[in-house]
């Protein structure tokens, strides 16, 4: 049978595009053909994909998506599949998966009238409706209860197309995966100072994920704590603005920006904390890989996902709203009490090693192949 992936991007980094890597790869792995319909592809591509490059011209991001969903739907009519997963909102999925928050409720939370009246909203919205309106048959792979309820809020959307996932955290992410002394090794291979604290934020889109926030934390340290403090950021972004306020509150020595990088669980056995203080985070896979890799978090509780630190005790999730003074405060006290993170850390690995984070691709493929196996 043969199962065509619609996602609008693809790099190796998103946590979306890790989602639908690892859960492409399990359909391919029970015996169907995987197509992949997207506007663009960064790094290597499994052969057992049929990948397809889709030609689109706009200048804007919902012109693109427009004419990406017009090319896909005629390709399809010539060359029919059996079942159609969509990786971003657009008619005709049969199965979505729902990486991201509900548009209508962010527009009614953070818009005003005059943006409804943009094409840019209009595009969003139709799109959004035409996935889970009342009626239609798309079937609903969420990530959260808080996803759920927004949805419904909206679009009175029918209870039994929505289906809960597990997390679906690498296992080879896990602290008990890391090589003997990873903590040491790792530090050194990065030049950081075993006295050094190092703090570790991960994920693109800086502005959403707050990574102004972590600066200005790191910034209000205690001087002899902020000059033992070393902030990596690791993402596809542009760091130019948040280099620029790093050196405005006189850390930038203390900040370093890399792209993607393939050794994130290295990174996160040498560091001391995760910071994620997100704006906005429909999950938040990140935050799970640090607790599987006994890291504690520091997140907001806007976070989907946050709802496991909490439940771990690995860590802290600040309440809405955000105050930076809190993260602040919560910041100066990990770093100056060695035996709070220890705490943290060992909750983290109990809780990796006795809850379910890791089965989401196999869930997934269950519903996107229902029908389809045997």
């Amino acid at each position: 049978m043969i199962v065509a992936f619609c996602l609008y991007k693809y790099f190796p980094f998103g946590g979306l595009q890790r989602d639908f890597m690892r859960i492409a790869q399990t359909v391919a792995g029970r015996g169907h053909q995987v197509r992949v319909y997207t506007q663009s592809w960064e790094g290597e591509c499994p052969d057992i994909f049929e990948l397809i490059r889709v030609p689109v011209r706009s200048r804007t991001n919902h012109g693109r998506n427009a004419e990406y969903h017009a090319w896909v739907q005629a390709h399809l009519r010539e060359h029919p599949v059996d079942r159609v997963v969509g990786f971003n909102k657009m008619p005709g999925l049969d199965v979505y998966y729902a990486a991201d928050v509900c548009y209508a409720e962010k527009v009614a939370q953070e818009k005003g009238f005059f943006y409804r009246l943009t094409s840019r909203y209009r595009h969003y919205a139709a799109f959004e409706r035409a996935t889970f309106e009342q009626g239609q048959s798309t079937q609903l792979l969420m990530l959260t209860d808080k996803q759920i309820a927004d949805f419904q809020k909206h679009y009175q959307t029918e209870a039994g197309r929505f289906h809960i996932l597990p997390p679906g955290i690498y296992p080879d992410r896990k602290y008990s995966q890391q090589i003997p002394n990873a903590r040491a090794i790792f530090r050194q291979k990065n030049g950081i100072g075993e006295q050094q604290n190092l703090l570790l934020q991960v994920g693109s889109d800086f502005t959403r994920k707050g990574v102004d926030r972590s600066i200005e934390a790191l910034a209000s340290l205690p001087e002899a704590l902020r000059h033992n403090t070393l902030l990596f950021v690791v993402g596809q972004d542009r760091p130019k603005k948040f280099a620029a306020l790093a050196e405005k509150r006189g850390v930038r020595a203390n900040v370093q920006f890399f792209s993607g990088r393939n050794d994130v669980a290295e990174l996160m056995a040498a560091a001391d904390l995760l910071l994620h203080p997100a704006y906005q985070e429909a999950a938040g896979i990140v935050l799970l890989e640090a607790i599987v890799a006994g890291l504690p978090v520091l997140t907001t509780a806007v976070c989907g996902y946050a709802h496991y630190i909490v439940s771990a005790n690995g860590g802290a999730a600040l309440a809405e709203p955000f105050r930076q003074e809190a993260l602040n405060e919560i910041l100066r006290k990990a770093l100056a009490q060695p035996s709070l993170r220890s705490a943290w850390a060992e909750n983290a690995r109990h809780y990796a090693d006795t809850q379910d984070l890791y089965s989401l691709p196999e869930k997934a493929a269950d519903i996107i192949t229902g029908g389809l196996d045997g």
